[in-house]
C-alpha cells in the first residue's frame, strides 16, 4: 500500500522539533469552521463489520493507519471539527477513526448523558447508529454543557435502546475510555492518538488537527523517524489553547 507523502510535497509547516515517537504532542492547528452542518453519515458496509464496539470504529476495518479520537459530546471544538474529521476520513481509506469518549467536568452531567445515549444507540444498531447518533448529538445540543433542549428527545429510541439507558452498561465503556485516557496523560477534547498497525508506532496530537498535518504525521509513523513539524497556532483561538480544558 502506498502511503501519501506529505513531507514529499515540500508543505511542512514551521521548523521541525524533535519528539518522541509514542509520547509526541502537537499543539492547536487551525480549527474547522465552528458551524454545524447537515452530515449524512455513510453506512459502513463492507468497509466495516456493523457490530463488534465498543470503541466503535468508522472507515475501513483492515485500514493500516487509526485515528483514535478522545471526545467530549459537549465540546464545541469537537463539534465543529467532527465533520471535518469525517470527510477525511472518507477520503482516506488507509485511515480508519475510532471513537473513545472524554466527558469533561466543565461539561456534567450532559456530556456523560450525551456519551450514554450515543453508546447505547450503537449496542442497539451497531456501527452505522452509533455514528448517526453522535451527528445527531452534535447538531442538537446547545454545547458547553447545556445538553439538550428541554423536551427534545432522540427521534431513533428503540425499546433495546431504552433497556441500554436503563442499565449501566454504557457507564461501564465510558469509565474505562476515560480511565485509558487518563493513562496516556489526555486531559483537554479534542485529542488524537494516531497509531500504525505497521510499526506499531503512535503519536499523541492535540486540537483539532488539520488532514494535511495528519497525513504528515502518517509519514512520519511509516517512516519509523522521530522529528515532525511545528504547527501554526491559529488566528481563531489563543495561542497554546488546544480544544477544551477541564477545570
Amino acid at each position: 500500500m502506498r502511503v501519501p507523502s506529505f513531507a514529499r510535497r515540500g508543505h511542512w509547516v514551521g521548523p521541525l522539533i524533535a519528539v518522541t515517537i509514542g509520547g509526541a504532542s502537537w499543539m492547536l492547528l487551525r480549527a474547522p469552521h465552528p458551524a454545524t452542518e447537515s452530515m449524512p453519515l455513510a453506512a459502513a458496509g463492507s468497509e466495516a463489520p456493523k457490530a463488534g464496539g465498543p470503541p466503535w470504529l468508522y472507515g475501513r476495518a483492515d485500514a493500516r493507519f487509526t485515528v483514535v479520537g478522545y471526545a467530549d459530546l459537549e465540546c464545541p471544538y469537537c463539534r465543529a471539527y467532527f465533520p471535518a474529521l469525517k470527510r477525511w476520513i472518507d477520503a482516506h481509506p488507509e485511515v480508519n477513526w475510532q471513537w473513545h469518549h472524554l466527558p469533561l467536568s466543565m461539561h456534567e452531567p450532559a456530556a456523560t448523558a450525551g456519551a450514554r445515549l450515543a453508546e447505547c444507540a450503537g449496542e442497539a444498531g451497531g456501527y452505522t447508529t452509533f455514528w448517526r447518533a453522535v451527528a445527531w448529538l452534535y447538531s442538537s445540543t446547545r454545547g458547553d454543557g447545556q445538553g439538550l433542549p428541554e423536551g427534545l428527545h432522540y427521534p431513533e429510541l428503540t425499546p433495546g435502546m431504552q433497556g441500554c439507558l436503563d442499565s449501566d452498561r454504557p457507564d461501564a465503556v465510558i469509565r474505562a475510555q476515560m480511565v485509558e485516557a487518563a493513562e496516556q496523560g489526555i486531559s483537554a477534547t479534542p485529542a488524537l492518538q494516531l497509531r500504525d498497525r505497521g510499526t506499531g508506532k503512535t503519536v499523541l496530537l492535540h486540537g483539532p488537527v488539520e488532514g494535511d498535518a495528519l497525513l504528515s504525521a502518517i509519514d512520519l509513523l511509516a517512516a519509523g523517524g522521530t522529528t515532525v513539524a511545528e504547527p501554526a497556532h491559529s488566528a481563531d483561538m489563543p495561542t497554546g489553547v488546544a480544544g477544551d480544558m477541564p477545570r
